[in-house]
């Protein structure tokens, strides 16, 4: 008879728990080392990725003078949280699993209707695909503050993709397609109604800022020489339609030089798909009168949601964790 062996490690790193905050992790576990349930699903396969995608970028972050080593404190912390639901999930489904069949006017406690089973498997099944994953406050998940600018955006979840126009070509694509999973963070900025040409518009002041302040976290991080988006790679969408907007009259920081030849690079600026009917401010529930900024992990997990001009709040957040580049 196969028994199923439901297991969770209270931490999964060698910090006791009195010691937390006084050093930081020599050892970390990922997946089967940390948790264990039934085969259902496929999430022993699923959960460990995830702990190891986790753990690698905050890893290469704090190996590479990135980031301090306090970084390393949320390993734990946000995946042994997941595992928990996890292992929840997983008992409930478990028994679902092995119950048998509930009859008509059976209402013994060892049956499930199959219905409520097939309901049950379909409310879980963005969980089960991994996309349900939910990371809470720390140093690198903002509280939600400023949640209601873009409610589809949530803060400590998946970065949720919709379809833009690149305004460079006009090419349709998936924003979320438009970056990788490379280590960099993103800062997302969606524009005001304001024509973005405009001097006193917020992707105008936005861009000012990231360039020549002092306090910008691009400045502070991005080492010399380096590419000015290898640390923080900034993009823009705008609210008008591709056509009624000039290139050549957007702020020149969204229009880089970049690599040995110094090449312009054209993608950071994307309007909503109108004519598809795929406007992504009404998709994701942006705040058109005042757009926002949607910071990004290297994870593509939502980190933090802001104001367009929350320019030293911005600064702040990445104060937290980041070191400056030397």
């Amino acid at each position: 008879m196969y028994e199923i062996g439901q297991r969770l490690c209270k931490r999964f790193d060698d910090i006791p728990e009195e010691e937390v905050g006084e050093r930081f992790p020599h050892v970390l576990i990922a997946g089967d080392a940390c948790h264990t349930h039934s085969p259902k699903a496929g999430q022993g396969m699923n959960v460990s990725m995830g702990d190891a995608f986790n753990l690698g970028w905050k890893l290469a972050s704090v190996i590479q003078g990135r980031c301090t080593p306090e970084l390393l404190h949320t390993y734990s912390a946000e995946r042994q949280t997941v595992a928990q639901e996890l292992i929840d999930f997983d008992r409930e489904f478990a028994r679902m699993f092995s119950a048998r069949p509930r009859a008509e006017g059976d209402d013994s406690s060892d049956s499930v209707d199959p219905k409520e089973f097939q309901e049950y498997f379909v409310k879980q099944g963005r969980f089960t695909a991994g996309t349900a994953v939910r990371y809470y406050p720390s140093l690198i998940s903002a509280k939600p503050t400023y949640q209601a600018l873009a409610e589809g955006l949530t803060i400590g979840k998946r970065f949720h993709s919709a379809p833009v126009i690149r305004l460079a070509d006009a090419k349709p694509v998936h924003l979320g397609h438009t970056v990788k999973a490379d280590g960099r963070w993103r800062v997302f900025a969606f524009a005001d109604r304001q024509d973005p040409a405009s001097a006193s518009s917020g992707i105008q002041a936005l861009c000012r800022f990231l360039e020549e302040s002092p306090e910008s976290p691009v400045s502070r991080y991005t080492p010399e020489g380096a590419d000015i988006d290898s640390v923080i790679d900034v993009h823009a969408i705008f609210q008008q339609g591709h056509r009624d907007l000039a290139l050549q009259e957007m702020p020149g920081y969204l229009l880089p030089r970049k690599g040995r030849y110094g090449l312009v690079g054209y993608e950071k600026m994307f309007c909503p798909d109108l004519k598809g009917g795929n406007d992504i401010f009404e998709m994701r529930g942006i705040d058109r009168d005042r757009g926002c900024l949607v910071v990004v992990r290297p994870d593509q997990y939502v980190a933090h949601v802001l104001p367009l001009d929350a320019h030293d709040e911005l600064a702040a957040f990445f104060t937290c964790f980041m070191l400056e580049a030397v």
